[in-house]
Parts: structure tokens; sequence; C-alpha cells
């Protein structure tokens, strides 16, 4: 019993020491923990301000065509069209509106084209196929998409559902999250399609 009562005082003046160290050790130098713990505190939060890029909320449109004030602008990212068009002033009296999505999002480095009425969408809208002739599959009908290879009706229907669902398509893998499109019809039409 004295052994079992040795061994446990031991113990206890041991954790009284440490206690007591660590105690005066920390009123000794007041400043230094104050500071190293501000200096871990401060130093995530500007990591964290600066590793958040403000383009990610920011989508730079390039409105042309028939639109009041054509140009540039910044629009936020979850922006429409539609909201495009009225920061741009509105349409033209000659504008065909029918022939623009005014419910689609906005997307970095977008061309919106309004073409003028009797103009044919294609050649106006800028954003199915540009001058190097490929399919923008973020933009494209579902005629468009069925002109690929190896892609028909209900493929294209897919395609379009899935960008309505998910938002725009990002790299060309991202098609391959659709049912019915593998490796291999994916290596048939990469080279027939833009995605930004």
């Amino acid at each position: 019993m004295l052994a079992i009562l040795k061994k446990t005082s031991f113990f206890i003046i041991i954790a009284i020491a440490v206690v007591l160290f660590l105690y005066f050790t920390k009123e000794d130098d007041p400043n230094h923990s104050s500071t190293d713990l501000n200096a871990v505190l401060s130093t995530p939060v500007e990591a964290e301000s600066e590793a958040q890029p403000t383009d990610n909320t920011i989508a730079v449109v390039d409105v042309k065509g028939q639109v009041k004030q054509p140009g540039v602008y910044e629009m936020d990212v979850d922006s429409r069209v539609n909201d495009v068009i009225d920061t741009a002033g509105g349409f033209t009296k000659d504008a065909d509106q029918t022939q623009v999505n005014l419910a689609q999002r906005v997307q970095d480095e977008m061309i919106i084209m309004i073409p003028k009425e009797g103009e044919v969408a294609e050649q106006a809208s800028g954003e199915t196929a540009d001058g190097s002739g490929k399919v923008k599959i973020n933009y494209a009908t579902q005629e468009e998409i069925e002109s690929l290879n190896g892609i028909g009706p209900s493929k294209a229907q897919s395609i379009i559902q899935h960008r309505e669902e998910h938002g725009l398509f990002k790299t060309v893998e991202d098609l391959l999250e659709i049912s019915g499109i593998g490796e291999k019809t994916l290596e048939n039409i990469k080279d027939y399609i833009q995605v930004p």
C-alpha cells in the first residue's frame, strides 16, 4: 500500500511541476504566445483570400449585333442572356428576338450575337460554329449536335438535357458523364467540337 502511495504521489508531483513550468514560461513572455497565435490565425485567412480568384464569380461577355449598346460587359456568372441584353440597353427595333435564348446562363468569354430580322441564326449568333467549323457544344441546337459523327437524336437530347441540368461543359471529357457517350464516341467527335 505504501509503495502504491509513493508511485502515485511521484506522478502527482511530476504533473504539478509540468503545470507550474508551463504557467511560468507563459508569464515570462506574454507577447510571444499571443504574437504566435495572431500569426497562426491571420495567415490562413490571408492565404485563403488570395487563393480565391474573383473571376469565378464574374463572366466577361461580348454582346454584338442588334443591341443599343454593343460591347464587352462584366456580369455575375449566375446572370442570363436576358440580363446582358438589359445591361446593353435592350434590343434595337430590328432585332430578331426569336433566335436568342434569353434564359441561357452566361459564361466567361461568351459572345452573344443578336441577329437582325431576316438573318440566319447560325451566321449571326456566333454561338454554334466559328471559323474553324467546330460545333460549340455548350450552345449548339439539337440538329447541330446531331451533325456530329455517331450522335443521333437521343444522344443529342441527352447532351442538351445534361447542360441544362448541370451547367455548361468545362472540358471535352465532361461529355463522358452522359449516358451513351463512351470513350469511342468521344474520340470520334472531340476534334469537331469546341468546349470553352
